[in-house]
């Protein structure tokens, strides 16, 4: 009991210390059934004496171990049901190693469950390794995903899973751009992808010692460089230095307003940035500046307002 007491107890600091959660806010729990994901379940209960929240049980069924999945989800439900109030559980679906040699059953699954669920094709399978299928793997894949495209919450990449296959892995000074034969790859998945749907940059999997922070921040600059919108984190250190990351500069979000409130009957298509220190082009960087306006919208602007 002391130990589970004491176990709470540093939960509750770590969600104070990081401002994690608020008063009145809702909380999605994913629960898988495990034993820390109840653990995890039953502190945010008891949380919710502190302070008011909403909490909606989460629970992924993959769908994948046939009746272990089922009977993993029956458990949820059971425990969601248990604790009262916040029974009603929301269902997404994480579909790993998804490439060619799989996507067809995930898509037909898909079809076949009522619901409006959202799904998160993770690519990461070692097929896409092999040069010559690559290309036309990745551009079967993206047709099969056409039809129920309006349910792909979110395309990630699976970068520590595919540095694997090479027998890489960065260290904290490096960026996954420093792994020549993974960056390549990453970079053919957001030339297939981004065009249609948001593609979140890679796990960084350090998140303490010397310079894990700096590296993140490189690492996240040059996912967005490289088109990715976004970076799954894995520990709370990594949120606000993400969250920071993702917000625009001054400059851009002032030449990103010029370029979308460009008037469209004007003649000039070409004029001076806000600083006169380069050249808007509207036709050149109109989606630029729609990207542009969509990461002030969800993450502000660095030392200004949002006004888009």
């Amino acid at each position: 009991m002391a130990e589970a007491q004491g176990l709470y107890q540093k939960a509750l600091k770590t969600v104070q210390k990081h401002q994690m959660i608020q008063r009145g806010d809702t909380v999605a729990a994913g629960v898988s059934g495990g034993a820390d994901s109840v653990a995890m379940l039953d502190f945010f209960y008891h949380l919710r004496e502190r302070m008011p929240l909403q909490i909606t049980v989460c629970h992924l069924n993959h769908q994948l171990r046939g009746e272990e999945s089922d009977r993993d989800e029956a458990f949820v439900r059971e425990l969601a049901e248990r604790y009262g109030e916040f029974s009603q559980i929301l269902r997404g679906f994480i579909l790993p190693k998804f490439f060619v040699d799989n996507c067809g059953p995930y898509i037909q699954a898909i079809q076949s469950i009522s619901g409006e669920y959202q799904y998160m094709p993770i690519l990461e399978s070692p097929a896409m390794v092999d040069l010559p299928g690559r290309y036309s793997g990745l551009v079967q894949v993206r047709d099969a995903l056409e039809a129920v495209s309006d349910q792909i919450l979110n395309i990630r990449v699976g970068a520590s899973d595919l540095s694997h296959v090479f027998g890489l892995r960065r260290h904290v000074g490096s960026t996954i751009y420093d792994l020549l034969p993974v960056a390549r790859l990453l970079c053919d998945i957001v030339t297939t992808f981004a065009g249609q749907y948001v593609v979140s940059g890679p796990v960084w999997e350090y998140y303490g010692g010397p310079g894990w922070d700096t590296g993140l921040r490189r690492e996240t600059e040059q996912d967005l460089l490289s088109g990715f919108t976004g970076k799954t984190v894995i520990h709370p250190n990594q949120i606000p230095v993400v969250n920071r990351c993702l917000q625009v500069s001054q400059s851009d979000y002032l030449d990103a307003c010029r370029i979308l409130n460009w008037e469209p009957d004007s003649p000039h298509l070409v004029s001076a940035s806000t600083e006169a220190t380069r050249m808007n082009e509207y036709n050149t960087h109109f989606r630029w500046a729609q990207r542009v306006s969509c990461l002030a919208r969800i993450y502000g602007v660095r030392n200004g307002r949002r006004d888009l």
